[in-house]
């Protein structure tokens, strides 16, 4: 795949303005991918965004051949025992479907949650279907983008962190066409996926494909780590600079189900535009 016809980026900023900051970002970066909070990233306030920024931040993507995603509320938990957090997540997930048609977004991306307690565990999967089954629906009838549920890093009751659960997830709703998946190397390095060992990223995304279907990958987050293979720990690092390495994202831009998929770096900004370029450099 011609490296320029892959989308590449990272999380762009949107505070003071949606579009004056993440077309700067994108003008800093030579990023032709954006990903954006349009809300409260660790909060449940919700606010209506500004439509001359949509439309501009709408026309700036369009006229410079970028891909624009969105990152639901980091508290979204479809899985929770306590219904308040599923209202508020379901809230949260259809305002971000909203925000995301008004800005031109190709995907939402949300964590596929947690059961919390033992207790809860055999009930989860129940109430996503019961929550998330009617929200694909409207989504799918309102024109709004596609939800891309995002494996975790495992720990806690997590309804998917390695790349298997993702058949159980599916499943659960039916494996709706209007839920797709997003990857994030690190989260995967976390669960126990040792994408370091030659072969071991391929393995993982063959896996992936296995339990989701072919055409069911939408996204890839491709952030190194900080911390072991298995930790459970999402802590973000710059490509190369971590214990995943370099050699597993040559192996990731590789892989046939990747050819042509927008990738997101989620490190540190400092570093995107290196970044970027790191991940441009490993062509196919």
């Amino acid at each position: 795949m011609d490296p320029v016809l892959t989308p590449v980026g990272g999380h762009a900023p949107a505070a003071r303005g949606l579009a004056k900051a993440a077309l700067r970002y994108v003008e800093q970066t030579s990023a032709t991918a954006v990903q954006v909070y349009v809300s409260n990233p660790r909060g449940w306030a919700l606010t209506e965004g500004d439509p001359k920024q949509d439309d501009a931040f709408l026309k700036g993507c369009a006229d410079q051949g970028v891909a624009a995603y969105v990152h639901a509320a980091l508290l979204v938990n479809l899985g929770s025992p306590t219904e308040a957090t599923v209202e508020r997540s379901l809230a949260t997930l259809e305002h971000a479907l909203r925000r995301g048609r008004a800005i031109g977004a190709r995907g939402v991306v949300f964590h596929a949650g947690s059961a919390v307690d033992a207790e809860h565990a055999e009930k989860a999967f129940a109430t996503v279907r019961r929550v998330l089954l009617p929200l694909l629906e409207r989504a799918d009838r309102e024109g709004w983008p596609p939800l891309l549920v995002e494996p975790s890093a495992g720990g806690g009751r997590s309804l998917a962190s390695r790349v298997e659960h993702l058949e159980e997830y599916l499943a659960a709703v039916d494996r709706h066409p209007h839920l797709g998946v997003c990857f994030d190397t690190c989260h995967a390095w976390a669960a126990g996926h040792d994408l370091a060992t030659p072969g071991g990223m391929t393995a993982t995304l063959d896996a992936l494909v296995a339990a989701a279907g072919a055409d069911r990958l939408r996204l890839i987050h491709a952030n190194d780590s900080k911390d072991a293979c298995g930790s459970t720990r999402d802590r973000h690092e710059s490509l190369g600079k971590g214990t995943i390495g370099t050699q597993a994202f040559a192996e990731l831009r590789a892989h046939p189900a990747v050819e042509g998929l927008p990738l997101i770096v989620e490190t540190s900004s400092e570093t995107h535009a290196a970044d970027i370029a790191l991940l441009r450099g490993l062509t196919r």
